[in-house]
């Protein structure tokens, strides 16, 4: 599949991943939830696969994505998300016009980017991977009410990477988390150009 959802999830759950600072990342471990500085007026991104946020964070070497966030949501948000989401660029089958699609995006409360699936060591897949902008329409929601629990992963993905490094690969593979074709019904897998699972 080329476009496929694949996430850690339940029943009623699944995890997103978020790189931060300390600052961000301390105050809302401790509150249970996004707050202060957490900004609640900008464009805050989501992301169901680890390993696609660690090419991105460097596995927390960035300045401001230190710490990386397992961030357990409801189903029922992030599928609100996904029936709101706006491709983040044009795609004729779906938008029809480049107007309507600029349109469209302008006023999306959720925008959606496919990017190359990574693995372990970096290397760009011939897969991608889903990443979810959550706008200030849903920003509050997400932060208050989607979430159901949030846990520190830094000290796993320097695990993960030092065993990586050290040419351990197998060991840092049983330390991933178990990502696997999450289910789409058809309207929202055609809104965001994914694959049906």
């Amino acid at each position: 599949m080329l476009r496929q959802i694949r996430a850690d999830f339940d029943a009623g759950t699944i995890v997103m991943y978020q790189a931060f600072g300390p600052a961000i990342a301390d105050a809302a471990l401790a509150a249970g939830r996004f707050v202060a500085p957490f900004s609640f007026t900008r464009m805050t991104w989501i992301k169901p696969s680890l390993l696609w946020l660690m090419h991105r964070s460097n596995w927390a070497r960035k300045s401001a994505q230190e710490r990386i966030l397992a961030v357990r949501i409801t189903r029922a948000g992030w599928e609100q998300a996904l029936s709101q989401a706006v491709l983040t660029a044009p795609v004729p089958a779906i938008h029809g016009s480049a107007a309507a699609w600029n349109t469209a995006f302008d006023a999306a409360s959720v925008h959606v980017q496919w990017d190359p699936e990574r693995s372990a060591r970096g290397a760009a897949l011939n897969h991608y991977s889903i990443q979810v902008g959550v706008g200030r329409a849903l920003i509050r929601a997400y932060a208050e009410q989607w979430i159901v629990g949030l846990a520190d992963l830094t000290p796993t993905v320097h695990k993960i990477d030092a065993l990586i490094r050290a040419g351990q690969a197998a060991k840092a593979q049983r330390l991933l988390p178990p990502e696997r074709p999450y289910p789409l019904d058809a309207a929202t897998a055609r809104r965001i150009q994914a694959d049906a699972a």
